[in-house]
């Protein structure tokens, strides 16, 4: 049985590190996984309650992220860090469905690569915790904080860092088998 995992930048940067990663993970994952890349995360309308719905001017969009997550048995965010916090359209993105709840109960992995020696841990403590609200189920071990990305890619976006690599096919592994282990219930 295959298994989807959606990947989810929080950058819109085409040269961005953290979409890099993901990427990265396409290649990585193990053999019985399908991985895609979120794309539409510039598209989405900034969040309100009364464009939500049928009808609503944000429905074919939004409809799109959410059927994205539907089919994903697990989900991976890679995020930079603005301000000390998420970049907002991430966060817009996680408005459009606290209240559909796609992420509940599902198998989630939260990177967050910065050039700086911080790794984006205040992003990262962000996103968790948002994920977190959203009763998405996040392993201790499926968290990574990436300090000084630029050191560990080269210009093309390629890991250089074996570490690193090994650290995102870890992380794949694990999303696989709970999202198998989810599955079987």
């Amino acid at each position: 049985m295959a298994f989807n995992i959606l990947g989810i930048s929080g950058s819109l940067r085409s040269t961005s590190s953290n979409t890099s990663l993901l990427h990265a993970c396409a290649e990585l994952v193990p053999s019985d996984v399908n991985f895609s890349l979120y794309a539409g995360l510039d598209k989405l309308p900034y969040f309100s309650p009364e464009l939500d719905g049928e009808g609503a001017v944000a429905a074919d969009t939004v409809a799109d992220l959410r059927q994205q997550l539907q089919v994903a048995d697990a989900v991976i965010f890679s995020t930079p860090e603005y301000a000390f916090g998420m970049p907002g359209v991430l966060k817009n993105a996680l408005d459009w469905i606290v209240s559909s709840a796609e992420l509940m109960n599902k198998p989630v992995a939260v990177i967050s690569a910065s050039p700086l020696a911080t790794g984006g841990e205040k992003a990262h403590a962000s996103l968790v915790q948002t994920l977190r609200v959203m009763s998405a189920v996040i392993d201790e071990k499926n968290m990574l904080i990436v300090p000084l990305v630029r050191t560990k890619m080269d210009a093309a976006g390629n890991i250089t860092d074996l570490q690193l690599e090994n650290s995102l096919k870890e992380i794949l592994v694990r999303l696989a088998v709970r999202a198998a282990s989810v599955s079987q219930r």
